[in-house]
């Protein structure tokens, strides 16, 4: 595992699109699921589904069988992650300045300012807050052991994107407001069916929900709301794309490590700023850094998935 103080910055803007928690209501419980020697029950299920609620109330539209569906996908996600990280420490545990810092990132994601405000919020829905916790934990955990794992295979050219930035000072940047969907298929035939499968959903239930059902990423729990993003900060082949589409529209499926990206153009802003360089190269080399990461996270996640036994009770 690598050490709290010199991955902070990065883990932090990493564990923003891997939070997820878990609420309390009265279901009958049941064994659902059987991982490894773990159990998820209807109420883990009704929890995580409950929570998606909570976070997105735009999925109070799906059906049940819709809804029951992603739940148990998310849950199961979670509980696979914590097994292969329990495989290299005895227990789920981060730095408590951390873990603070980590809650802040929760909330104010959620629009909240304060721990405070953040407590009545998760009260509203009946959620624990140790429940909560536990499961930032097991989150900064995951992303902990993806650094460990990947990180002498970043590769970053710090010449070239300090080049970049010095060409672009003082012009106007183009940003773009986007949305992702991230979904695997194994064939040509697939693909064309999965994307003509995604777009009706798009149309019947909207974006959100559709990444919410379909989308891998964990950004899927917010919607895939990726947020605003500078052009510069996009590889080729996904500039390539979005440069193809109108605002409101999606791309094509684009190949990337992680499975194919289908992208929302949600808006565009244009800003004319003089950057500082240095400060404008860290933020660059930390946003280049997460998104290798974010890929690597994904093709483990898919590695370790196949090795783990999930049986329907």
């Amino acid at each position: 595992m690598t050490s709290y103080g010199n991955k902070k910055s990065i883990l932090i803007y990493f564990f923003i699109l891997f939070f997820v928690t878990e609420i309390s209501h009265s279901v009958e419980n049941k064994i659902v699921l059987k991982i490894e020697n773990e159990i998820i029950t209807s109420l883990d299920i009704s929890n995580e589904i409950n929570y998606l609620k909570a976070l997105n109330p735009k999925i109070k539209n799906l059906d049940q069988k819709t809804l029951y569906k992603i739940g148990k996908n998310s849950i199961t996600k979670e509980k696979i992650k914590e097994l292969e990280i329990l495989k290299y420490v005895k227990k789920l545990s981060i730095n408590e300045n951390y873990l603070e810092e980590l809650i802040k990132s929760a909330y104010m994601r959620l629009g909240l300012s304060s721990k405070s405000e953040f407590i009545n919020y998760i009260k509203d829905y009946n959620l624990n807050f140790e429940q909560i916790k536990k499961k930032i934990t097991i989150e900064a955990s995951w992303n902990e052991l993806i650094m460990a794992k990947y990180s002498n295979k970043l590769k970053i050219d710090k010449e070239r994107l300090k080049k970049k930035i010095i060409e672009e000072n003082n012009k106007d940047r183009k940003i773009y407001l986007l949305s992702e969907i991230l979904f695997d298929v194994t064939s040509n035939t697939q693909l064309k069916s999965k994307f003509d499968e995604i777009k009706e959903s798009i149309i019947s239930i909207g974006f959100e929900n559709t990444a919410l059902n379909y989308s891998k990423a964990d950004s899927s729990k917010f919607g895939g709301r990726l947020g605003w993003i500078e052009e510069n900060f996009l590889n080729a082949k996904i500039r390539e794309n979005i440069n193809k589409i109108n605002i409101g529209e999606i791309t094509k499926p684009v190949v990337t490590p992680g499975g194919f990206l289908i992208l929302l153009l949600e808006d565009i802003k244009y800003e004319k700023t003089k950057k500082d360089v240095d400060k404008e190269l860290d933020i660059l080399i930390r946003k280049e850094k997460n998104s290798q990461l974010n890929q690597f996270s994904n093709i483990y996640f898919k590695k370790i998935r196949k090795n783990i036994k999930i049986n329907e009770i």
